[in-house]
């Protein structure tokens, strides 16, 4: 077998930091040693790489195998990077996905109620994602996804489930370690826990903030975008850094947590991969299966709703309005604030929604690097504020930073570490929850930490935020509550009943606690 070289091109490095750099050459090691343990050595070499007929730059495509891989065997290719959704109804629906170091023949996945008994067998779909190679800068690669839809499940109810494909059977004895669990969402609400962080990617940190989820036992977790960070500049546009081979090393590191915890991911500006059409969202739709809520899910995937429990989630795409990295920008014509007024109120009407939280990735409210997008506030905030939304989660500012109730733009409410607020009459309270893994951010010059056991005098910022004409507006803010710099995330226990409330926690990489509110309407 060829030494491989891993070296950065020098295109490629021309448009990259040095960090972007050391990460590159990290990865790049970490991935060939990651593809090696998924079964992706065959005949004594490689074969990740093998091209392909596939044309799947566009999300979903058939299931025949590319003349290259079909003579390979099926019991040599082992299935890595399994992840789980939900579906539109949490209670009944789940999809299955997973990748593929080579095409398959017949892929599927076993399912049942004890982990002897895997007798449901459904078929699954590949899609091929084939990435064009760049002179000098990187190969074209094929890589395959596979997603599987599990529906009429019983609410409520542990399943146990195996993905295979000719040749890999998980139910046989060989493969049985394979055999994973998730639990559907309850037919009433009833308490439950979720999880939350934006700008994950792959490092040491990324890893251990997934055991710090697993730690709190979530009913699902919410990725706030800038998943994986195979585009390095984040500017959606075919000049930026781009090894689509980060994803591979990134759905490995995350099979611990994402094999049984459903993984409801949204878009961010390092998610806009210009290489694939449409909007550059073809990767997201080949590697993810998520919830179809009457929005046009094959041109803005990370657009989405589901209830589970008490709670209504809704899940935006913010490369639509964003000022700050225009791109995207106006991409749905207005359609999604449309879709986004509907949704929230539809939820709102439902007697059975207590809380409504809304995820996406770049912030109304921070003080941090990127600071708060001008595009987001103008859009939206409107709207949050017509339905009351009760909490709201972002990323992109790798950082932990959580304002006070805001309401027309200003504190409505102060709400210091350990307090209470009513989204009925104080306003929102906005989370940047950016410390998921990647390389943290610091707070403007002079601004110091204030966090829980560690809380410093409450005093306004000098900050900014961006503009339609691309450039930043200073602005003096007070709304800026709760400021951390280390890698964390959000734990939040929805509880239903007669004083329905959410216990909104904040946790360092360590476990320790950096900040906690609760949230309650009609206090």
């Amino acid at each position: 077998m060829d030494i491989p070289d891993f070296g950065i091109p020098p295109q490629l490095a021309s448009r990259m930091s040095m960090a972007e750099q050391h990460e590159y050459l990290r990865t790049k090691l970490m991935r060939r040693r990651t593809l090696v343990t998924a079964g992706a050595v065959a005949a004594g070499g490689l074969l990740t790489g093998c091209g392909g007929s596939g044309s799947g730059a566009q999300g979903p495509q058939g299931t025949t195998p590319s003349p290259a891989t079909s003579q390979v065997h099926g019991s040599v290719v082992s299935p890595f990077g399994r992840h789980l959704a939900f579906g539109a109804d949490p209670k009944t629906q789940m999809r299955v996905s997973w990748q593929v170091p080579l095409a398959v023949k017949k892929p599927y996945v076993r399912v049942g109620l004890e982990p002897d008994d895997l007798s449901r067998k459904i078929e699954a779909e590949i899609r091929d994602l084939h990435t064009p190679g760049v002179t000098g800068v990187r190969a074209a690669l094929e890589q395959y996804y596979v997603h599987a839809a599990l529906d009429g499940l019983r609410p409520g109810t542990t399943y146990y489930y195996g993905v295979g494909h000719d040749g890999f059977d998980p139910a046989s004895p060989k493969h049985r370690s394979t055999i994973s669990s998730f639990r559907t969402a309850p037919a009433s609400p009833e308490k439950f826990v979720f999880t939350a962080f934006g700008d994950q990617g792959v490092s040491q940190a990324a890893a251990a903030n997934d055991h710090v989820i697993l730690r709190q036992k979530p009913a699902f977790h919410l990725h706030a975008g800038d998943i994986c960070y195979a585009d390095t500049n984040g500017r959606g546009e075919k000049s930026d850094g781009y090894d689509p081979g980060f994803w591979d090393l990134f759905l490995k590191q995350n099979e611990s947590v994402a094999k049984t915890v459903p993984w409801m991911v949204t878009t961010g500006n390092h998610d806009m991969e210009a290489w694939y059409s449409p909007e550059g969202y073809g990767g997201q739709l080949a590697r993810f299966s998520l919830p179809d809520s009457g929005f046009d899910a094959r041109t803005a995937p990370g657009v989405y709703a589901f209830t589970y429990g008490n709670v209504g989630f809704v899940a935006l795409d913010a490369n639509d309005v964003s000022y700050e990295i225009p791109a995207n920008f106006g991409h749905s014509g207005g359609r999604q604030t449309k879709w986004l007024d509907e949704k929230l109120g539809e939820l709102r009407a439902s007697k059975t929604v207590d809380f409504v939280v809304v995820f996406f990735h770049h912030c109304a409210y921070s003080t941090s690097s990127h600071a708060s997008d001008g595009g987001v506030r103008a859009e939206w905030l409107p709207v949050f504020a017509r339905h009351q939304v009760d909490l709201v989660i972002n990323g992109h500012n790798h950082v932990y930073e959580r304002t006070d109730a805001v309401k027309d733009g200003e504190v409505g409410r102060s709400v210091p570490i350990g307090a209470s607020t009513d989204p009925t009459k104080d306003g929102i309270v906005y989370v940047t929850a950016g410390g998921g893994g990647r390389d943290l951010y610091g707070f403007p010059s002079g601004v110091k930490e204030s966090y829980e056991g560690h809380a410093t005098h409450h005093d306004s910022i000098d900050s900014f935020h961006w503009t339609k004409s691309k450039a930043s507006a200073a602005e003096t803010v007070e709304w800026s509550r709760v400021r951390y710099r280390g890698f964390s995330l959000l734990a939040v226990e929805a509880e239903s009943g007669a004083r329905p409330v959410l216990k909104v926690s904040a946790l360092a990489q360590s476990g320790e606690r950096i900040d906690h509110f609760e949230v309650r309407r009609g206090t």
